[in-house]
């Protein structure tokens, strides 16, 4: 067996690899996507706007702090 076929099988095992990682990666994507969109249908049907959303996730860190907070003075921490 030649040095060169030996090196073509080897590419084309690479190449089938990232292949592979790449549709891995797409199909991850993809259903984050619909995943996403399925949430922000079934929250405009209750009413929420995607405004309110964005907001309500902007204002997560300072709504974890102050939990945090709440539970430190509840404890005597």
């Amino acid at each position: 067996m030649s040095a060169n076929l030996i090196f073509l099988i080897a590419q084309l095992m690479v190449v089938w690899l990232v292949f592979k990682a790449l549709l891995n990666v797409l199909n991850t994507v993809i259903s984050a996507a619909i995943a996403i969109f399925v949430i922000a249908i079934i929250l405009s049907f209750f009413g929420f706007s995607p405004q309110e959303l964005i907001q309500k996730i902007s204002n997560l860190p300072q709504m974890l702090q102050q939990m945090v907070t709440d539970i430190k003075k509840f404890f005597g921490w």
